[in-house]
């Protein structure tokens, strides 16, 4: 299976807002996302850093409950 991709905060924020999440708030570094059926995540937005990749498969797996195939589909 190929490695995650490395993407910005900005990128995955993009990419959750696709599929229902909506920004309800951010708190410093940290924008809180939550989707009508409950689902929540938080990303830390860092600008000119990318997502390390245990982070992104953790937010994807846990928090947004989608598959790396219907990610990549979305990216």
């Amino acid at each position: 299976m190929a490695k995650l991709p490395q993407i910005t905060a900005n990128e995955l924020i993009r990419l959750l807002e696709k599929i229902g999440f909506e920004i309800i708030r951010q708190s410093g570094s940290h924008v809180f996302l939550r989707r009508k059926d409950g689902r929540t995540t938080v990303v830390p937005n860092h600008p000119g850093e990318k997502l390390d990749r245990g982070l992104l498969n953790k937010i994807l797996k846990k928090d947004v409950q989608i598959s790396r195939e219907d990610f990549e589909k979305l990216a």
